[in-house]
């Protein structure tokens, strides 16, 4: 049987935003999220020896991000894209989550703040988060210095960002090391409303709510990325519905128990596999959504991410 929801996340819940799509705007997303991360800096983050906001390209220009690195020297490098339904989270939301990356890999990391929507709608996070990739990759020596280790890196929509980039890669010719997806988004056919699509995948079902990530929440947020339903099936948002996943970087896969997402970035952890890709999975039994974000309160949280984080730079350290 699955472990039970882990008692400490239970009572963090409904300290927890997001949770009424029916009266969330886009700013008032964005200010919930930024919110919850400035209530945090009592406790200090954790430390690491580079935090420098830098630029990288973006599809339409410049973008914000931010490297992380401990000491000198050649190292790997991970492109991080921040989660919060591709509407809001940024570099300061997900600071810490970038932070642990460098800590517990050994990697530079480069977190970069894609454009959003609804004021840049679907493809436009896809063609920044590529962008932004190619870039590092082409300043290499700026970053890591290492092309045989570079890998990519996101939570939840972020986490969609870096499975859809994985596979940009693997067309454009650019191997990556390896790629660690975070309760990733990989279908949003349906675009979370229809009851044939959530069907397929009954966590949406079991999971629709009370548990911080509602079902509800990720129709608002699919509604808001893409301006047609249509562009669902489009593989730059959906990697589930690819034609093909062979070749495509080596995988860490994680998911949560109780979170609408678990079953859809379970089925592409499987289908990864049935392409012949390595991937590592981890169920998160107990967890939420968001769990990689309350690891100094939870310890089954940070334990996951832990685990997840120490695969990750197994990837890495082998190289391509």
């Amino acid at each position: 049987m699955p472990l039970p929801l882990d008692p400490v996340i239970e009572t963090i819940i409904p300290l927890l935003p997001l949770r009424d799509p029916a009266t969330m705007t886009a700013q008032s997303c964005r200010d919930s999220l930024r919110a919850l991360a400035e209530a945090r800096k009592a406790v200090p983050p954790p430390p690491v020896d580079v935090a420098d906001d830098i630029a990288v390209a973006g599809a339409a220009g410049k973008l914000g991000a931010r490297l992380y690195r401990n000491g000198r020297g050649t190292a790997p490098t991970v492109i991080f894209f921040h989660g919060g339904g591709w509407v809001a989270g940024d570099l300061e939301t997900h600071d810490r989550q970038a932070r642990n990356l460098v800590i517990e890999t050994g990697a530079v990391v480069v977190s970069v703040d894609y454009r959003r929507p609804p004021e840049t709608r679907f493809p436009g996070a896809f063609e920044d988060a590529f962008t932004a990739v190619r870039d590092v990759v082409a300043r290499i020596a700026d970053f890591g210095g290492d092309l045989s280790r570079v890998g990519v890196a996101g939570d939840s929509a972020g986490g969609n960002l870096a499975a859809t980039t994985a596979l940009a890669c693997r067309d454009a010719g650019i191997r990556l090391a390896g790629q660690l997806l975070v309760y990733p988004v990989t279908d949003v056919v349906g675009n979370f409303a229809d009851a044939g699509e959530n069907a397929k995948f009954p966590s949406r079902a079991e999971n629709a709510e009370g548990y911080f990530l509602t079902r509800a929440t990720m129709q608002w947020f699919a509604g808001h990325y893409l301006a047609d339903k249509a562009d669902g099936t489009d593989w730059r948002v959906s990697p589930l519905r690819a034609k093909s996943l062979a070749g495509v970087a080596p995988a860490v896969v994680t998911t949560a128990w109780f979170d609408p997402l678990r079953d859809e970035g379970h089925a592409y952890a499987r289908a990864l596999q049935a392409a012949g890709v390595p991937v590592t999975y981890h169920s998160g039994e107990g967890l939420i959504h968001g769990y990689f974000g309350l690891g100094d309160a939870s310890e089954a949280a940070r334990a996951e991410a832990q685990r997840a984080r120490a695969d990750f730079k197994v990837l890495l350290e082998k190289g391509v």
